[in-house]
């Protein structure tokens, strides 16, 4: 596997866009399932589903039965902090508050994914231009979601945290991620997910009894299915195959792209307008993925140099 040169190419960018559409459903999925199936038990039939499939999928090639076997304390941290504690976090704070607003909270994990990276990391040191990104980024993030947010008086501030707990744990989880580097994408995906699953089960037994509760209904086991196999098991191999292009920070950037994918996504499907708070958020996220891609400004640097020359 090719090595992080912690830039952005052409694939890179096409992943990272087709990520942000992916997860953007997530957080949809995860709102109508968390109605009826306790936090801890949709995260454990989240991850073991997602898990399942890609064991599937993988069918013991890849080396992977090795590599569980060698790595097994780094999966189950992985999966610990990449999956465990922030979907439970994030599922428990959608109990208090819309889709939307947990997006937002979740998307400054690019911003702490940055400052944990420059103090445990030589190769993703802070920069102006990522500062910059993230800042213009996470402003582009809460103009979007203006109106959701001004209206969230009523969502406790516990629960407002808890998303931002979530951000935080993925951005420890992204710096922890680049050890795995030189394994396949999905069996780096498939390792960390059945670390989770193993963690959450006692968890799920114990605090949500999942054999007392009702069978719920099909449109939220269809919601389950789709974040299991679509918003998790193929979003991660494309996440770690992101992370293996283009770094940790550039690989959090997904979390920009989540809130406007949501929205776009109900413009093209459900016929939703778009407003001018929306058109406006979304602009200040594509500069500032732009300001951390870095090319542009170099190139405008490198023709100003010209036309002093």
């Amino acid at each position: 596997m090719t090595p992080s040169n912690n830039g952005m190419n052409a694939l890179a960018w096409s992943l990272l866009l087709a990520l942000g559409l992916i997860w953007g459903g997530s957080f949809f999925f995860a709102r109508i399932a968390v109605q009826h199936v306790p936090p801890l038990t949709l995260v454990f039939f989240r991850l073991s589903l997602a898990a399942f499939a890609l064991h599937i999928y993988i069918a013991g090639r890849m080396d992977i039965y090795t590599l569980l076997r060698k790595h097994w304390r780094q999966f189950l941290l992985l999966g610990l902090i990449n999956n465990a504690v922030p979907h439970a976090l994030i599922f428990l704070g959608e109990r208090y508050m819309g889709a939307g607003l947990a997006a937002v909270l979740n998307a400054t994990t690019p911003i702490w994914t940055v400052l944990i990276g420059n103090h445990f990391t030589t190769d993703e040191r802070l920069t102006s231009a990522k500062l910059a990104g993230c800042l213009t980024g996470l402003a582009g993030t809460i103009v979007l979601l203006g109106p959701s947010i001004m209206t969230s008086g009523d969502v406790p501030f516990w629960a407002l945290m808890l998303p931002v707990l979530a951000a935080i744990s993925y951005g420890f989880a992204i710096i922890y991620a680049k050890r795995f580097k030189g394994m396949a994408p999905p069996v780096i995906a498939a390792g960390q997910l059945t670390g989770s699953s193993l963690i959450v089960l006692p968890a799920s037994l114990l605090v949500d009894r999942p054999w007392a509760l009702a069978m719920p209904p099909s449109d939220v086991v269809i919601a389950i299915l789709a974040m299991a196999l679509l918003s998790t098991a193929f979003a991660y191999i494309l996440y770690f195959r992101i992370m293996v292009l283009a770094g940790a920070t550039n690989a959090s950037l997904v979390t920009l792209l989540v809130p406007p994918s949501a929205i776009l996504l109900g413009f093209l499907f459900l016929g939703e307008r778009l407003t001018n708070s929306e058109i406006a958020g979304m602009l200040l996220i594509g500069a500032g993925l732009l300001v951390l891609d870095g090319r542009l400004y170099a190139r405008m640097r490198h023709g100003t140099g010209l036309g002093q020359t």
